[in-house]
């Protein structure tokens, strides 16, 4: 694997053409509202801008020296571990606007593999420089630190989830995770893909494919999805809120 700094540096995003920090559609998303546009100029200058990347490349893998963070500019990642047993266990899926990379900031090296789910184009933050950037830019110091915190929340959640809740719980709230964080992106939030397939979503679940398979087909038959392989219909997203048991 090449090193994730090996990346060539592109003034443009490889699939947007004449897009940076100050006009991409995901700003809001990545950057703290606080910022002015000369900070933004700023940080655009420190960002590296990845060759698209197709399906199945590795990002960085486990182990690896850490070195930056990454925003997904386009495109659906998912990270996993592998156990003693030899066995994949994937700890989160990622999408447009959002970052990854965070899990090396503790021990100088990445704990997690991250593969990519179909073609992803990336913006890379060497960590070194966006430190340095941040002691001018306190807004965007605490920016971060909000994603670290939405990063630790999130596995909380996820051991909540697989410890305390029913398959038929842990799939309602995948899909009205996955339904929040489009709505976030200004995506629709009843009609979405899945980028990942059923035997990823039942890893990541703690269920089997056909335990995935079996609950996609009840909520259905109850009215509150229609889902035709990867692609999902929110009927009725308040009883499906019931339904996962979310107050």
């Amino acid at each position: 694997m090449k090193s994730s700094t090996s990346y060539s540096r592109h003034k443009e995003c490889p699939n947007q053409a004449g897009v940076n920090c100050g006009d991409c559609r995901l700003s809001g998303i990545c950057l703290p509202v606080a910022l002015q546009q000369d900070d933004i100029i700023k940080l655009d200058e420190i960002v590296k801008r990845s060759r698209v990347l197709q399906k199945n490349e590795y990002i960085y893998r486990s182990m690896d020296s850490f070195t930056s963070v990454f925003a997904i500019r386009s495109g659906y990642v998912k990270t996993y571990q592998v156990t003693e047993s030899g066995e994949e266990q994937i700890t989160g899926f990622y999408f447009p606007g959002e970052i990854i990379g965070l899990d090396g900031i503790g021990k100088n090296h990445y704990v997690n593999n991250a593969k990519t789910l179909d073609s992803t184009a990336l913006c890379e933050i060497p960590f070194s420089r966006f430190q340095e950037l941040t002691m001018e830019l306190p807004q965007l110091q605490t920016h971060f630190f909000q994603l670290m915190s939405q990063e630790i929340t999130a596995d909380q959640e996820l051991i909540t989830l697989l410890s305390k809740k029913t398959a038929e719980q842990r799939i309602s709230t995948f899909l009205l995770t996955i339904s929040a964080r489009n709505s976030r992106r200004q995506l629709s939030a009843k009609s979405f893909s899945l980028p990942m397939s059923r035997t990823d979503m039942g890893n990541f679940l703690g269920l089997t494919v056909e335990t995935v398979s079996r609950i996609m087909s009840k909520i259905a038959k109850a009215g509150l999805i229609k889902h035709h392989n990867k692609d999902i219909e929110i009927l009725d997203i308040e009883q499906l809120k019931i339904t996962a048991n979310i107050n």
